[in-house]
């Protein structure tokens, strides 16, 4: 009895054993290489899969997976003679499982060198600034050279990047302070173009107050021209008229002194009589020291006598007063046409709006300058310079004209 159950356990264990033996899982994106009494046999794809116990046997299980393998760095020498120590990262998928089983025995080993002599090759010919900016073309040139020697292992090389580049010590400091004078000399550029376009600004600015500037004060010496022609035209005319009125006044007085003298009939005594008293006037003033009745003084007086009076029966001229004459009034005299506007005292409608505007302008009541005052409306800038100014216009008119 003990024995049977001895052999009947044995047998449940074998056929366990062999069960287990007989089912294989695999999982997905993953691959398995069978052999079969140590020869290919076939790669087991991902699910179920049965095998003969004892007989089959799994001799690698493959990730399918795209990979990422990092290289240690590398030193590699450039044309130049730079050594330069380059990082390698290396994208690569299994396509074929047996290939990459039996093609080669360790292909991650063989992908790390095969990128580590490639990219020797490639960098020994470039200098250290080739290398440090042709990154990807190393890229493509180390990818294109590993894609075709892996293809016989089965693998697919996907993408290669060069994580890495650097040069000695010595390069780096060099390049660094190469590098810092580019940036300064960038800077120092970047300085002077803005302090360039500041002065542009700056002078293009002060030109245009300059520009104005002038334009402001020839308007404003032109409006004072034209303030002062004016002035001087209407204190000519004021003048005029009263230099025409003193004259007519003066004529008016002698006329009456004249009528007068002649209506009081005097005779040759007050004519000798105001003679003499005119005679110290004229003696009067700072250069007159000495003066002498004239010798002739009698012989002035008779000709007074002789042509005012009549000889009398013993031959002495004496006044005979003239038969009485009335004394006719004239009609006043009309002053003529001509002059008639002279002594017209109405403002002038231009005068007094530019007087309000000035005022106004005084009491800061208005922001501007008088550029829109009837005053302001004499010539303009443009008319000056070529040559209309005031002098050589039309004199201008009276103020009522």
């Amino acid at each position: 009895m003990t024995t049977t159950l001895i052999v009947i356990a044995v047998l449940v264990l074998f056929v366990l054993v062999v069960m287990v033996k007989s089912v294989l899982v695999i999982p997905q994106a993953t691959a398995a290489v069978i052999e079969r009494l140590g020869r290919y046999r076939t790669t087991a794809a991902p699910g179920l899969n049965i095998l003969v116990p004892f007989f089959d046997r799994v001799r690698a299980r493959i990730d399918l997976r795209e990979q990422v393998v990092s290289f240690p760095p590398q030193p590699v020498i450039t044309q130049d003679n730079l050594t330069v120590s380059i990082d390698t990262v290396v994208y690569f998928q299994v396509t074929d499982p047996r290939a990459a089983v039996y093609e080669i025995s360790n292909y991650i080993v063989g992908v790390e060198q095969l990128a580590t002599t490639t990219l020797r090759n490639l960098v020994g010919g470039m200098s250290l600034e080739e290398t440090l900016t042709s990154r990807d073309q190393i890229n493509n040139q180390l990818r294109g050279v590993l894609d075709e020697a892996t293809g016989r292992w089965g693998i697919r090389v996907a993408r290669v990047e060069l994580k890495a580049i650097d040069p000695p010590p010595s390069i780096q400091d060099s390049m660094e302070k190469q590098m810092r004078a580019d940036r300064e000399k960038r800077a120092m550029i970047l300085n002077a173009e803005g302090q360039r376009e500041s002065a542009i600004k700056t002078a293009e600015g002060q030109k245009q107050g300059q520009i104005l500037q002038a334009e402001g004060a020839k308007q404003a010496a032109i409006l004072a021209a034209e303030a002062e022609r004016q002035s001087r035209i209407l204190r000519a005319q004021g003048e005029r008229a009263a230099r025409y009125l003193q004259a007519q006044g003066q004529a008016k007085a002698i006329e009456k002194v004249f009528a007068a003298i002649k209506a009081g009939k005097p005779t040759p005594e007050v004519l000798a009589y105001q003679y003499l008293q005119t005679l110290p006037q004229m003696a009067q003033g700072d250069a007159n020291k000495v003066w002498l009745v004239p010798s002739d003084y009698g012989k002035a007086l008779e000709g007074f006598a002789r042509m005012l009076g009549a000889p009398g029966e013993d031959g002495v001229f004496r006044y005979e007063p003239p038969a009485y004459e009335e004394p006719t009034t004239s009609a006043p005299e009309e002053d003529d046409p001509a002059v008639a506007d002279w002594f017209d005292t109405a403002p002038d409608p231009a005068v007094a709006e530019a007087v309000r505007a000035a005022e106004a302008v005084a009491r800061k009541e208005v922001p501007g300058p008088l550029e829109h005052s009837p005053l302001a409306s004499g010539p303009s800038v443009r008319e000056v310079e070529s040559g209309e100014t005031a002098g050589e216009t039309e004199p201008p008119r009276s103020l009522n004209e």
